[in-house]
């Protein structure tokens, strides 16, 4: 084979290596902006003459960031974007969030029923947001609260169970999944995460199910409501649960407490969706519109004998 370099050879090779690295990430730092980086700060822009206050590389080439076509996009931010917790900062998009999303034990299994609205104030977002997390056929997660922060960290968690899988031979249990999750967002707590979970499956032991959130806090329990429904949520469960339900029973128990929650909460509707949790894994057992369910339920009244007929509905 060929000889080796000398040390001093292979020093030199080092240092241009070190130095090529530092001047391309130093190259590619500056050319987004210390300015636009700097969101909090107070800084002067590049160019009072370029109306959007940044430099063009800063505007949609490979290394810079998209901004807001503002005069000046870190106020347009603070002001707009602004989410810290306990105070209002006026801005225009609200970051008010609202759900419902229950789950309780039976003597058959563990029903989780929640619905899918996502709201910003009084905007509504989207009806269609999948609130149940699936980690593995034996272990799912609910998320209220932001839902990027719960999905993220939700799918994070699944993450650590497949490595526990893979080092241990054996599927994680259900409150050692939870622990993994209260621990790590205790490492985050005070940061501004918003998270209301409810981390529930079925192991070695039977059916279990745990409430997490972003304080750490981490209870073990029979039946959690979790979301700005979840006092509606309560009140029909604590009327009409029994340990004792039919597997049927504890589907339309479900899903009637998730629609009372929707039909008096302005932030919670859209679909509900039902799961039941078995020694074989989970399984979706409903989807419905929420409105759907309250006609079905309360249909209106025929009209009156004799008089005109009721406008028809669209379809």
């Amino acid at each position: 084979g060929t000889p080796d370099p000398p040390p001093a050879a292979r020093a030199r090779v080092r240092r241009d290596c070190r130095t090529s690295l530092g001047k391309a990430l130093l190259s590619s730092m500056f050319a987004v902006g210390a300015d636009v980086l700097d969101i909090g700060g107070s800084g002067g822009r590049r160019s009072r003459n370029d109306p959007l206050g940044a430099p063009p590389s800063a505007l949609g080439g490979p290394t810079g960031f998209c901004l807001p076509p503002t005069a000046d996009p870190a106020a347009f931010c603070r002001t707009n974007f602004t989410a810290e917790k306990g105070k209002d900062m006026n801005q225009e998009i609200k970051f008010a969030k609202g759900t419902t999303t229950l789950a309780f034990k039976y003597n058959g299994g563990i029903i989780i029923s929640v619905d899918s609205r996502a709201t910003q104030g009084p905007y509504i977002a989207s009806q269609n947001v999948k609130k149940v997390i699936e980690i593995n056929k034996f272990l799912v997660g609910t998320m209220a609260g932001g839902a990027a922060d719960c999905q993220f960290w939700e799918r994070n968690l699944g993450t650590q169970c497949r490595l526990y899988e893979l080092r241990n031979k054996e599927r994680i249990s259900v409150a050692a999944a939870s622990k993994l999750l209260a621990n790590t967002l205790l490492q985050y707590r005070g940061y501004g995460l918003s998270m209301g979970t409810m981390i529930t499956g079925w192991d070695k032991t039977g059916p279990q199910l745990y409430y997490v959130d972003d304080a750490g806090t981490r209870l073990h329990g029979d039946m959690f409501a979790v979301g700005s429904g979840s006092t509606w949520a309560y009140g029909v469960l604590d009327n009409y649960y029994r340990p004792d339900l039919t597997d049927e029973e504890a589907i339309e128990l479900g899903k009637r407490a998730i629609y009372h929650a929707t039909h008096r909460d302005a932030f919670s509707g859209g679909m509900n969706n039902v799961y039941i949790m078995k020694p074989d894994g989970w399984t979706q057992v409903y989807r419905g519109d929420v409105n759907d369910y309250h006609y079905a339920l309360f249909p209106p009244p025929p009209p009156p004998p004799g008089g005109p007929p009721l406008p028809a509905t669209a379809a």
